[in-house]
């Protein structure tokens, strides 16, 4: 099974991206690897790594539901963990597209929140535990 390596990310403004990705990366337990002038990695230990580029070019922000990816989803274990990294993610400046709520659309036991960064980067928590035999 072939499992992803690494997700680079560009962004508009570097140095702001690298304040909010950090606190939301480390919040999940990743490890700031470096960066230099242009770039910043997060990892947890030799799984998948995490990289934000500066943009080479400004131009239009993503937008969510046009072209492109459309969102990262971060399972995590309680519901407590959303209402966690949905605030760190909004104290460290990310906006709230959602908030942390029930997703019966999807199951009745999925619980999720959705933020977006100013590049137009969007992050979903989500849990979503095993349905009870």
């Amino acid at each position: 099974m072939a499992l992803v390596d690494h997700l680079g990310m560009s962004v508009v403004d570097f140095d702001r991206a690298l304040t909010q990705f950090g606190a939301v990366f480390t919040a999940l337990g990743y490890e700031f690897g470096g960066a230099d002038d242009h770039s910043a990695a997060w990892h947890q230990g030799d799984e998948t790594e995490l990289i934000i580029f500066q943009a080479r070019e400004p131009g239009d922000l993503h937008r969510h539901g046009e072209s492109g990816w459309q969102h990262l989803a971060f399972a995590l274990d309680s519901r407590e963990d959303v209402e966690r990294l949905h605030r760190v993610a909004l104290e460290a400046g990310w906006s709230e597209v959602r908030a942390p709520k029930p997703y019966p659309r999807f199951n009745e036991r999925y619980y999720a929140s959705f933020v977006e960064d100013p590049s137009g980067i969007r992050f979903e928590f989500m849990h979503n535990p095993p349905r009870a035999d």
